[in-house]
């Protein structure tokens, strides 16, 4: 007997280890803390049995837009339709709320999103090194660690970037991967941000936003120079100059991801200043 939707109910942090494990089977690179910040900004969907939670589906609102992702099912139960009720319903309740559902799409997905109405509006590729062996960036932009005092005026900058404040996430994040929380600034004027996080399985850059490509270049080289293992990067594909230094610090594409929104083809960010997103997850 097909499940009904009135059986998906919500992931409570008691079931986090289920969650956990969800990512785990999937190869994915999330971890509590992630999970955390959907439980507290967001809404998580759960479909469970008296034993786990076996399916999610969580959703993220900013601004006028809100994020879908971690959609997954356990392999148990797969092909019996609960990635398709879980992704209707969250939606429904996207709309219902007036906002526009986005989602970052794998070219798998993209096949299944578009027949809904999701249109394409940039893309990006996953970049992972197993060690990054880092070049000599340029000299012409200053890179600081991220103050206090620097702070409000920093998300203030990724607020106008991102299209819609996400501060409370970002704050989530700083402090994760500490050799990440770095701004640029050229003549007294911020031209940079970059922030990242401990994953299960790399460490993950991201957002990397900036004004140009040299503030990109300058605030990667710092943070990679002192990142010990595995790292992601999901660049904008817009960005070749940028993708080209990272394939000569040993990254290498890993999958590509189609930014989509339901009923438009154009996104609320500022794409030109748009480098990294934080990750499909979050935007």
């Amino acid at each position: 007997m097909a499940r009904s939707d009135s059986e998906i109910g919500r992931l409570a942090p008691g079931d986090l280890a289920d969650a956990e494990a969800l990512v785990a089977e999937a190869g994915w690179n999330q971890v509590a803390a992630d999970w955390r910040m959907f439980l507290d900004f967001g809404t998580v969907y759960a479909v469970r049995d008296a034993a786990r939670v076996f399916a999610t589906a969580a959703t993220l609102p900013y601004g006028r837009c809100a994020w879908i992702s971690m959609v997954l099912v356990a392999g148990t139960q797969r092909r019996r339709g609960l990635a398709t009720r879980l992704l209707h319903r969250c939606i429904d309740d996207i709309q219902a709320a007036g906002l526009v559902p986005v989602l970052d799409a794998t070219p798998a997905g993209a096949k299944v999103y578009a027949p809904l109405g999701f249109q394409a509006a940039w893309s990006f590729t996953r970049l992972a090194a197993a060690q990054a062996r880092v070049t000599a960036p340029p000299a012409s932009v200053v890179v600081r660690p991220i103050g206090d005092s620097a702070w409000p005026a920093l998300c203030a900058y990724d607020a106008a970037v991102f299209g819609a404040d996400r501060s409370r996430i970002l704050a989530r994040m700083r402090g994760r991967l500490p050799p990440a929380n770095l701004y640029s600034e050229r003549d007294g004027r911020i031209t940079g941000l970059l922030l990242g996080r401990e994953g299960r399985t790399a460490s993950h850059l991201g957002p990397l936003i900036a004004e140009d490509d040299a503030s990109v270049l300058a605030l990667l080289a710092q943070a990679l120079s002192r990142i010990d293992g595995p790292v992601y990067v999901d660049l904008a594909d817009a960005k070749p100059a940028v993708r080209a230094w990272l394939e000569a610090c040993g990254f290498s594409p890993q999958r590509p991801f189609t930014r989509m929104l339901l009923g438009r083809d154009q996104s609320f960010d500022d794409v030109a200043r748009s480098y990294a997103v934080i990750g499909p997850e979050f935007g």
